[in-house]
């Protein structure tokens, strides 16, 4: 990739700000020194690790590299020779302790995260650095006693001669004699000497050496003579002691000399993985998503033999440029198909073009330096090898270039060094000079680019271009919108489509006389009129597709539920019919029961007579006739299903052959896995039926009930993000209650994923809540780690 490329795109200005969301100097470096990838392996590789980052975030929330600095020049300098200052040297201690509490850590997820463990794996092992370090510093930077034997005895025997120093000093200031000598009872220091304060006109007095004086002259500060021999001893082991600390210094510096490519290995190591966190922040902060890199495909067949699809693939949906500002700017949606590999982009000034181009190269870009996007989660792109553009005005005063000389300098550029695997992003090709001419070049550029098949993406004003693209094999119009009414671009884009020149129209809404705006269409050809009202129509006839699509599904989505509702109601008509049934049943078995009674009372009391027992007999006959009548009534027809969408995991079932209601774990189109009880079974898709989700039956209430003015719902999604956790929470109180009251069955709390704290603050609150019944976290298509699903319980 050429710098004046990535320049151009700001791919710079992307690594600027990517550098701001790394923790110390390495990565940082390292961040502003990211390029893109062009092995499709290795930039694929790249985006892994940053969804792996992300979802580490996800579970553990904020990690970093903790205390871990950029030592390398401190290591040098110890590699030559120095030795290291206290505070160095606790720099690389706090590095090296860093390096392997992140190392034991990734590495007990490595199943999970394998890609950030194998980073954190080539962290080197050097416990013997930092240990030394700390048995020999405290956290001040001071060597301790136990740093050496030789040290504790120093250290031992200073104290013990400074407490006699300063024991002799004390009784000469205490003697009454000496008052009046001294302008005050303190000991101090001079020359690292311990003295006394003497008035200026006392002098020898106290008989001693003098080893400074007071900036007026009133004070001597002298060392009695009865105290030398102990300030020489003091000194002395100053100087011993300072001696030694010298030695344990550099020995410290010595053991981190020796292990020099080990910690350089590490700083480097912790460099990655700082850098892979900073892309998982900046990620998040720019709602991005996980790229589809995929190589280039194997093209068809062509059945023009001018027409060479060089097998690129490019799909950006919903791409937003993310250096605009994400509230305001306007996604797009621009891709290629089997059928062109170059687009043509037209439209008005200032209608997004230029923004389309560099949102296509700089999201390329990005996704093969293992950026995430953003865009929409089916955006599919393949590697290039290099991306060359033409964008902007170069036009060089101090090297006697035009706009036009700058422009064709740059496209000889671009067809010297593009091939079947680079994208070329050129805007206003073949501006700068004679319209005529101009055009002319650039069908001819174009048709060096069909050609050699490089896949390219060009902006124009030329009306020639239009129709070159549509008769064209392997190209593609497309269009941004201008909207007449407001005078103002609606920047989107429109494949399929060319711009139609909106100059007339502006005109004549800014107030142009009217006969002027006939006059210049009246010299404009026949050719030129037909082509703006074809576009026009062809403008007004999408815009009547789009609507009538979206009014069939609307009236789809209605039918469906009316659908819904009409089975429902049948299944209720059903219910009501076997009840019916049912407690009829009943109701003549429990009769029947009676009469059996009676049969029973009368065979006893004729045993005991010599009556005729053949009525009895045929009382019984017809009983036994009258039961077999009073049989369970038949099954119902199982009713057909109305038309609705195909089984999913989560469904509510009923299964046929065992009359019981089942939760759907899969479904295809040969079998559905359901969940009945605590068993799995697999039935074929035409012998279970889609039911409501169960509703928990109310409980019962021996008060009288109180009939409540329905409760407004606050929606299902609630929107925490950028709120602190005091704010958030009683928001999410107010929304739950809100909620509940409204009879919301789940409600989606939005709280992102960022460093964790709110997220982990939401989830510490909702299971000892009363109105929650169970939460999780988001699936991939509800917002993953940056959305908690809560499922309240039923009023």
């Amino acid at each position: 990739m050429d710098e004046k490329d990535l320049d151009t795109l700001e791919f710079l200005k992307i690594l600027a700000r990517l550098a701001e969301y790394t923790d110390f100097s390495a990565s940082r470096e390292l961040a502003l020194a990211l390029r893109p990838e062009t092995d499709h392996a290795t930039a694929q590789a790249g985006q892994q690790e940053t969804s792996e980052a992300r979802r580490l975030f996800d579970v553990q929330g904020a990690i970093s590299v903790g205390g871990a600095r950029d030592v390398r020049p401190t290591v040098e300098a110890a590699s030559r020779g120095a030795t290291l200052l206290p505070a160095d040297l606790l720099e690389v201690a706090e590095t090296l302790s860093s390096s392997q509490k992140l190392k034991r850590s990734l590495g007990r997820a490595s199943d999970r995260f394998p890609r950030l463990a194998a980073m954190a794996g080539r962290i080197e092992e050097c416990p013997k650095v930092a240990s030394e370090i700390h048995r020999c510093l405290d956290d001040r930077g001071e060597v301790v006693d136990n740093a050496s034997p030789r040290l504790a005895r120093i250290r031992r025997e200073l104290r013990v001669a400074h407490g006699r120093l300063t024991d002799r000093l004390n009784r000469i200031l205490a003697s009454p004699s000496n008052a009046t000598y001294l302008q005050e009872a303190l000991v101090t220091q001079r020359h690292g000497r311990y003295v006394i304060p003497l008035k200026a006109n006392f002098k020898g007095r106290i008989p001693g050496i003098v080893h400074d004086q007071s900036s007026s002259g009133a004070t001597l500060f002298i060392e009695p003579l009865a105290t030398v021999d102990l300030n020489n001893q003091c000194r002395e082991l100053q100087l011993e002691e300072g001696r030694e600390v010298e030695r344990i210094l550099a020995q410290l510096s010595s053991l981190v000399a020796e292990n020099a490519p080990l910690i350089v290995r590490t700083v480097e190591a912790l460099a990655e993985l700082d850098m892979t966190f900073a892309k998982a922040r900046y990620a998040e902060d720019l709602r991005a998503v996980e790229a589809q890199l995929v190589p280039f495909n194997k093209p068809p067949p062509a059945a023009d033999a001018t027409f060479h699809h060089p097998g690129s693939v490019l799909r950006l949906i919903q791409a937003r440029h993310p250096l605009l500002d994400p509230e305001t700017v306007v996604p797009v949606d621009v891709y290629l198909d089997e059928d062109y590999y170059i687009l043509v982009i037209t439209g008005p000034n200032t209608g997004g073009k230029t923004v389309t181009l560099k949102t296509v190269g700089l999201l390329t870009l990005m996704a093969q330096a293992g950026l995430h996007i953003p865009a929409r989660e089916d955006s599919v792109l393949s590697v290039f090898e290099s991306v060359f553009t033409d964008i902007g005005d170069e036009q060089s005063i101090e090297q006697s270039l035009s706009t036009f000389s700058a422009h064709l300098a740059n496209i000889i550029r671009i067809l010297n060094g593009a091939n079947r695997h680079s994208l070329v992003l050129v805007d206003e090709l073949g501006a700068g000079t004679d319209p005529v001419e101009g055009a002319a070049l650039a069908q001819a550029i174009l048709a060096r680019q069909i050609r050699q098949g490089i896949t390219t993406f060009v902006a124009t004003h030329y009306s020639e271009l239009k129709t070159y693209a549509h008769l064209t094999p392997g190209v593609e119009n497309a269009s941004v919108e201008f909207d007449v009414e407001t005078l103002s671009p609606t920047y989107e884009l429109t494949v399929g489509l060319p711009g139609r020149s909106n100059a007339l129209a502006i005109a004549t809404r800014l107030g142009l006389p009217g006969s002027i705006v006939e006059e210049a269409r009246r010299r404009l050809s026949a050719d030129d009129l037909a082509v703006e009202d074809m576009l026009a129509e062809i403008k007004a006839l999408r815009e009547a597709t789009l609507q009538a699509h979206d009014e069939t599904l609307a009236a789809h989505q209605v039918a469906e539920v009316a659908a819904r509702e009409l089975e429902d109601r049948l299944a209720d008509v059903e219910k009501e019919q076997r009840e019916i049934l049912e407690a009829a049943r009943a109701e003549a078995q429990e009769e029947l029961a009676q009469v059996r009674q009676e049969i029973q009372h009368l065979r006893r009391r004729m045993a005991a007579t010599t009556a005729d027992p053949e009525p009895l007999r045929q009382v019984e006959a017809g009983a036994q006739a009258l039961e077999e009548r009073v049989m369970p009534p038949p099954p119902l027809p199982r009713r057909r299903i109305l038309p609705r969408k195909p089984l999913q995991a989560g469904d509510t079932v009923l299964v046929a052959g065992l009359g019981a209601e089942g939760e759907v774990l899969e479904s295809s189109e040969d079998d559905v896995e359901v969940q009945v009880g605590r068993f799995r079974v697999r039935v074929r898709p035409e012998d279970v039926e889609l039911r409501d989700r169960p509703v928990a039956p109310p409980l019962p209430s021996a008060a009288q009930p109180v009939s409540l003015p329905p409760t407004p719902s606050p929606g299902i999604e609630l929107h925490l993000r950028g709120y602190r956790v005091a704010d958030a929470l009683a928001r999410l109180e107010e929304y739950l209650n809100s909620a509940f009251l409204a009879g919301l069955p789940w409600v989606r709390i939005v709280h992102g994923k960022g460093s964790g704290v709110l997220r982990q603050a939401v989830r510490d609150v909702l299971p000892g809540h009363a109105l929650v019944a169970s939460f999780r976290s988001g699936e991939e298509g509800e917002g993953g780690g940056g959305v908690t699903v809560v499922q309240l319980v039923s009023k």
